[in-house]
């Protein structure tokens, strides 16, 4: 019997680990729309898809094999190469990022983080620059597709998306400055002591912070009331009106993704992560060597799950801004916030220390 060296099963754990995180990141997405379109329809005073599976439960994929089935036009005049790499950029980019999130405690088989595919010591850093690399998958698909509502579309997501990743990035530093580092695994940790007293948005007076992720986080992902790139009353359907097939399911399966990163973002880096809000009431070996592994994953996806819900509630609710709203609540008024919040962050910590 031949037995694996460690380099190996090393490998092959890898291997098995993205490819679990990604089906089930994938399955995330398809079921995020599913929940999206109930959660509205029932708030609208309907039904929303109730007809393939049971309870509408196969709509994402009766939806999936009909954009794969339709067929893949091209505009003449487009710019061919970029055309076709532009969402291959945009859903790259939105899936990549998951790959620094942690969720679940620390779990070693063979030496291998079996909750997290990689422990970067600047994860935070990682996945912030990844996402904002996506903002080109989305600018090349506007000027690639030779078509003046996508070029306005992708013009305006460009603009929405740099000015708002400065609030978003400054909202940030007051979690770094807490926990003194930019792993998501240590930002994680700083927030477990005594359960939600110790999430950074209750025990460490991150309220403010929190407010501004979440508005930047929305202006971020296209989102209602931000959604201006793809304006269907202005602009047809903004950047992608050119898209068929499966090229217009990559950018809207990133779209999604990019919704689950910043879910996950926030419970990391506001909530606690997958720590128990309980704290340490139950003991770390509660249930055994299983359940000990099993409710962290659970309170992760509880924390997600309630953040998703929240954008859902959001969409239904709130009326789409004017383009110069837009611009002026990111740069006006949340910046000046962003920044006032470091400041008094700063000034806390340096008087407890």
């Amino acid at each position: 019997m031949s037995y694996l060296s460690p380099f190996q099963t090393f490998l092959l754990l890898s291997i098995l680990k993205i490819v679990v995180v990604l089906v089930i990141t994938l399955s995330a997405v398809a079921y995020t729309v599913l929940l999206e379109r109930k959660v509205l329809g029932r708030m609208q005073n309907r039904w929303g898809p109730s007809r393939v599976g049971p309870f509408g439960m196969l709509q994402p994929l009766a939806d999936g094999i009909k954009l794969f089935l339709k067929e893949d036009l091209m505009p003449l005049a487009s710019a061919r190469p970029l055309f076709i790499i532009a969402p291959i950029i945009a859903l790259t980019c939105a899936l990549v990022s998951i790959a620094v999130v942690p969720f679940g405690q620390v779990h070693h088989i063979q030496g291998v983080d079996m909750f997290n595919i990689a422990d970067i010591n600047i994860g935070l850093l990682v996945i912030l620059g990844i996402t904002s690399i996506g903002v080109y998958g989305i600018a090349l698909s506007g000027w690639s597709s030779n078509n003046k509502f996508a070029l306005l579309g992708s013009l305006r997501a460009t603009s929405q998306m740099i000015s708002y990743e400065l609030a978003l990035g400054l909202s940030l530093v007051g979690v770094v400055l807490r926990a003194q580092s930019l792993s998501l695994r240590d930002i994680v940790n700083s927030q477990s002591a005594h359960g939600a007293l110790s999430w950074n948005v209750f025990g460490g007076f991150q309220i403010l912070a929190f407010f501004i992720y979440l508005m930047a986080a929305y202006a971020e992902t296209n989102r209602a009331p931000f959604d201006l790139p793809e304006a269907e009353s202005e602009l047809v359907a903004g950047y992608h009106t050119e898209y068929s097939s499966m090229k217009f399911a990559m950018f809207f399966m990133a779209e999604y993704a990019n919704m689950i990163t910043v879910a996950c973002v926030a419970s990391l880096l506001f909530l606690g992560g997958p720590s128990s809000p309980l704290g340490h009431l139950l003991p770390d070996n509660f249930g055994g060597p299983i359940l000990t592994a099993i409710f962290p994953i659970f309170w992760f996806v509880a924390k997600v799950f309630g953040f998703l819900l929240l954008y859902i509630w959001v969409r239904g609710t709130l009326p789409r801004f004017r383009y110069d709203q837009l611009m002026a609540f990111g740069w006006k008024f949340l910046l000046p916030l962003a920044m006032i919040n470091i400041i008094l962050t700063s000034l806390v910590l340096a008087l407890r220390g």
